[in-house]
């Protein structure tokens, strides 16, 4: 089983810039895409719709803004737009289908780096997401929960750590939240199992030479829950092309689908 994740940072500018046609290579059973900043209205044209897969969108109240969305081969069971918390769901920002007894998310966490309100938003949706994320660990569902984290966990997730110490992204308070998540054997960062390399990294500022010099940052995940921890096969960051200041994160599964 392949997954993809992906924040687009505009579906339509992904489009222009090759995504789809890379996709129709990939072979992918599950495509998670995250800030497609577009309403599903928007999105008539075929390439929005890839041939043998089954599309779902969850947009962001706001037009342009947010938005998320999952593409997959096998029909779901069920499509879960939100959560139920109004906060979170009215900005586009989690999606969920539902296969047998596996769970794939593509979900898009706040960023808090535009100022302090919107940094004192994320850190209201991480406390709410904690316990909801302990809730379902513990259900017995398989998950799989893709996307912009928004944050980069240890040093070694991003280049310039030093100097980032107090940027939201790598926050003391941000990478506790990880670790809270990570320290009760729930979930685990699926990439980190098997890659413990340094510099590997998914997301690009646009300024200065950022992609050129690959001083970037770690914050696209694919989390799981333990059941799964077994059973990854290889990762990778594709990096061939640039569809996005984001990387696509591709993870193979020995996981039956």
């Amino acid at each position: 089983m392949r997954i993809i994740t992906l924040n687009a940072n505009g579906i339509r500018a992904a489009e222009r810039k090759g995504f789809f046609q890379w996709l129709r290579q990939q072979n992918a059973d599950v495509v998670c895409i995250q800030e497609t900043k577009a309403q599903v209205e928007q999105l008539k044209a075929d390439a929005f719709w890839p041939t043998d897969y089954h599309c779902f969108y969850h947009d962001a109240e706001k037009k342009g803004y947010s938005g998320v969305a999952i593409y997959c081969k096998k029909k779901p069971c069920a499509i879960n737009e939100g959560i139920g918390w109004k906060k979170l769901d009215a900005e586009g920002r989690y999606i969920e289908a539902q296969f047998d007894n596996l769970s794939v998310i593509s979900l898009y966490l706040p960023s808090g780096s535009s100022g302090e309100e919107r940094q004192a938003i994320k850190f209201n949706v991480l406390d709410y997401l904690l316990p909801y994320l302990q809730e379902i660990g513990r259900n017995g569902r398989d998950y799989i929960i893709c996307g912009d984290w928004n944050i980069a966990h240890k040093e070694i997730d991003l280049k310039n750590w030093r100097g980032n110490r107090k940027n939201s992204g790598f926050l003391p308070e941000e990478r506790a939240w990880l670790d809270r998540l990570f320290d009760d054997k729930l979930w685990f960062d699926a990439f980190r199992l098997i890659n413990q390399e340094a510099e590997q990294y998914t997301w690009w500022s646009n300024r200065g030479q950022a992609w050129s010099k690959n001083v970037g940052w770690r914050i696209d995940y694919q989390v799981i829950n333990k059941t799964l921890r077994d059973k990854i096969r290889s990762t990778s960051i594709y990096k061939n092309e640039r569809f996005s200041d984001h990387a696509p994160l591709i993870i193979d599964y020995d996981y039956p689908f």
